[in-house]
């Protein structure tokens, strides 16, 4: 009888480090997590550190109890995919981890070598970057972020000492991952298009623009410290394997193939956008083609969310980073927006509300979770007031939710939150009307992220969602209703990622035997992905003419907000001169 295949993906998130282990079909058989430790300071709130050896630790843990629990030999195993937040992660050339943190040990050897995306100290950088006009701007959406791979570097470069500088490598987490499992530096283009200032379309590393920030030592090396072997696009075979010591730490078989990283929710995009849905219960019957992923924009929604979308063709959005060629199917090209805070803020509104320990109390004693607490508080506010929906209910709060700046489509990471109609109000029916402005907001958001990508050129009209914000189905549907199109949910809103990862060893496997051309990669991947996604359920929009008409009046407000807020930072800039 023939060996059973089973693949792995491994999910690296901002908290936590996850295992899967699929089957041939995409059923995932077993899954472990491990949480990750995030390193603050408590004198400056942008920083965010982690460690290498700390998600390594816990992501052979999570694959030890894989195995465990579904009894699979490790000669099982035909190939294992990594996706990761896009955080900085450094090591000297041998790849032992490098101190990120200021002070006396920046740059020695140490555990706490990553920076994280969520890390903002780079603002004086991204701003000095942004100030040169370069092509490298064409591809992120005119503004590059402070989150990105570039201005950290550029922020070590100043603070660390030269010598030390010189011996660092410097790998956006999916690649180091790779690194580390293999043995071999080979890029992700992903990682280096998407983060890393690397232009596909115009041969890759450019010269004058490392030259003109501060970084010309990366020209003079010829981008040893950035990676300079050719780059792989998605699932791409990563030289021979598992090495000898990571396999033995993992518990595999060294030799296992090994796929070219992405970026985490490109991950979710590779294990949402090919699934066929149902609608009230019955599948459709439309087998999804190449082509019609241009119209499905995936949303990975946890701590943050983004936005990504595939064209056959470039399409320069403002603010909305890319567009980036051959990023995961060569020759095809994919924007991304983003909310730097949504799952985050969801937590940060309920948390600090005085409400909150009445609410954690009554979920408590009424053993159900807060969000279901709070939507029967609503719902009774709602009977009570006489209105037809929650939007009627609230048509009199305004909530602007960018308390971590904006990343799409403004990229101005100043914007900051606000909030009218405030009342002298405590109560537990303040904390559930303030929680559902903040879900309207997040929705709205999105809208504005997806009008920007359509008015300028692509063609959305669905929204594939994972990560964990598609179990609140409060929020699913006022995406369906704001964005006036439907939303289609992942059979499982934790699993979408990590499958799409393990989409990458099954793949890795099969290029490798089967030696692809580089015009036959895109859809044998696609067909990968249309083989192993699991149906998902479609939210068509349900807003009564009522409802629209509101939503339609809260968007315009929401556009007036963004207005009003740049309009008085500039009168208080001018008024501080």
């Amino acid at each position: 009888m023939a060996q059973s295949a089973y693949y792995l993906g491994i999910d690296v998130g901002t908290g936590s480090v996850r295992a899967g282990l699929v089957k041939h079909d995409g059923t995932l058989v077993a899954s472990h997590t491990e949480e990750t430790i995030t390193w603050r300071d408590p004198e400056d709130h942008r920083i965010f550190e982690q460690s290498t050896n700390n998600i390594w630790e816990g992501m052979c843990k999570s694959i030890k109890a894989c195995l465990q629990e579904a009894k699979v030999a490790p000669s099982e195993v035909k190939g294992i995919g990594f996706d990761a937040t896009c955080s900085l992660a450094v090591s000297d050339a041998n790849g032992e981890p490098v101190v990120v943190t200021k002070g006396e040990e920046l740059g020695q050897n140490g555990d706490r070598n990553i920076i994280l995306w969520a890390d903002h100290r780079a603002e004086k950088e991204a701003e000095l970057i942004n100030s040169t006009g370069s092509v490298v701007l064409d591809y992120v959406g005119g503004t590059m972020s402070l989150e990105m791979e570039i201005p950290k570097t550029l922020w070590l470069k100043r603070h660390m000492k030269p010598e030390l500088f010189k011996r660092c490598q410097f790998f956006d987490l999916p690649d180091f991952l790779t690194y580390r499992a293999t043995g071999f530096n080979r890029r992700s283009c992903c990682s280096v298009a998407c983060k890393c200032s690397y232009v596909p379309i115009k041969g890759g590393w450019q010269p004058e623009f490392f030259q003109k920030i501060g970084l010309g030592e990366f020209v003079e090396n010829n981008f040893e410290q950035l990676g300079r072997e050719e780059v792989l696009t998605a699932g791409m075979p990563v030289g021979n394997g598992l090495s000898k010591k990571a396999a033995e730490e993992m518990g595999l078989l060294e030799g296992t193939p090994v796929g070219s990283g992405v970026i985490d929710a490109y991950a979710g995009w590779l294990g949402t956008v090919a699934a066929r849905y149902k609608v009230k219960g019955k599948l459709s019957d439309e087998i999804p083609s190449v082509d019609e992923s241009r119209h499905r924009l995936a949303a990975v929604a946890g701590t943050s969310t983004c936005h990504i979308v595939q064209s056959p063709e470039g399409v320069f959005v403002n603010g909305v980073w890319g567009p980036y060629k051959d990023v995961v199917f060569p020759g095809w090209w994919m924007n991304e927006g983003g909310q730097s805070s949504t799952g985050q803020l969801i937590d940060f509104m309920i948390t600090t509300h005085p409400a909150y320990p009445r609410l954690k109390e009554l979920a408590e004693k009424q053993n159900k979770n807060i969000h279901e607490v709070l939507q029967a508080e609503l719902e009774k506010l709602r009977v009570e007031e006489k209105v037809d929906n929650l939007t009627e209910l609230t048509k009199d709060l305004h909530f602007y939710p960018d308390l971590h700046g904006n990343r799409s489509p403004l990229a101005d990471p100043r914007m900051r939150g606000s909030i009218v109609g405030l009342a002298l109000d405590s109560t537990l029916g303040d904390l559930a009307r303030k929680a559902n402005v903040t879900l309207e907001a997040i929705a709205l958001q999105t809208r504005h992220i997806v009008d920007q990508m359509n008015a300028k050129g692509h063609s959305i009209r669905s929204i594939y969602m994972s990560g964990g914000q598609a179990k609140n189905a409060m929020l699913m549907q006022l995406f369906a209703n704001t964005c006036n199109m439907p939303v289609v949910l992942p059979q499982s809103s934790g699993a979408a990622v990590v499958l799409g990862a393990a989409m990458l060893g099954r793949f890795a496997a099969e290029a490798q035997k089967r030696h692809l051309a580089r015009e036959e990669r895109g859809q044998a991947l696609w067909e990968i992905m249309v083989e192993m996604t699991p149906p998902g359920d479609m939210v068509e929009p349900a807003a009564s003419p009522k409802e629209k008409k509101l939503l339609e009046a809260k968007y315009k407000i929401f556009l007036e907000a963004i207005d009003i807020q740049r309009r008085w930072r500039k009168e208080m800039e001018e008024a501080a001169r």
